[in-house]
């Protein structure tokens, strides 16, 4: 009969660090703009197919639903990208250290949540047609 072997630890073992929570969301924002993707390709193409189809994808993006999904949509859009900027320090041997992690990760947080704000304002400004 074999020995057996030890398991590794899982979440259930680790402390949850802010760091660890960073890491994970980074990951679940790559597969959320992958998805946003489709939806925006679905918006293309109603927009391509005609008034009909571009009426319906209209009619669900402008819903409260739909709004949500764009508003998720843009934070993991601002996330990921504030987020991958400081991988990208890393890759450099920068901001390694454990402080240095950790407040680079509330920035990186921090600017996702400015960022959406401000796009979304913007957006609201400028519906309808009407310029800054």
């Amino acid at each position: 009969m074999p020995t057996p072997r030890p398991l590794s630890p899982h979440l259930q073992v680790y402390r949850w660090q802010w760091t660890m929570v960073l890491s994970i969301l980074h990951r679940v924002t790559g597969i959320s703009l992958g998805l946003g993707t489709v939806l925006l390709a679905w918006w293309l193409l109603a927009a391509a197919t005609g008034p009909g189809a571009f009426a319906v994808a209209r009619a669900f993006i402008g819903s409260i639903p739909g709004r949500l999904v764009l508003l998720s949509f843009t934070f993991a859009l601002f996330f990921h990208l504030a987020n991958g900027v400081r991988h990208l320090f890393w890759d450099f041997g920068m901001g390694l250290e454990r402080h240095t992690a950790r407040r680079s990760g509330w920035i990186a947080f921090l600017a996702a949540i400015v960022l959406t704000v401000v796009a979304w304002e913007l957006g609201y400004l400028m519906r309808d047609g009407a310029a800054l």
